[in-house]
């Protein structure tokens, strides 16, 4: 079932419980690799970008792992959500 956000939401409340359920996947290696991100590039993110995370994240853990890591081809509409992903694992590993 996909999670809506609340109607009278704010944008730092909507923040805040991105940042919690990037954090909080239920698979290891995906709370630090969503966590990561959250910390550092949600607040940089237009509303249509958040809107795009958010949509990420209402996919199960093992499927955006494997967009991840390559072992399965990424979907259209995860595109956008997954190659900012990649990006910022690539400046923090440089």
């Amino acid at each position: 079932m996909e999670q809506m956000p609340p109607k009278e939401e704010s944008h730092e409340t909507r923040l805040r419980r991105l940042r919690m359920r990037s954090w909080r996947r239920g698979m290891k290696e995906m709370d630090l690799i969503l966590g990561k991100f959250a910390d550092t590039q949600l607040a940089s993110l237009s509303t249509e970008s958040l809107d795009s995370h958010e949509h990420l994240m209402n996919q199960p853990d093992q499927e955006i792992y494997s967009w991840i890591t390559g072992a399965a081809p990424t979907p259209s509409e995860f595109s956008p959500a997954i190659a900012r992903i990649l990006a910022n694992l690539s400046v923090r590993s440089s």
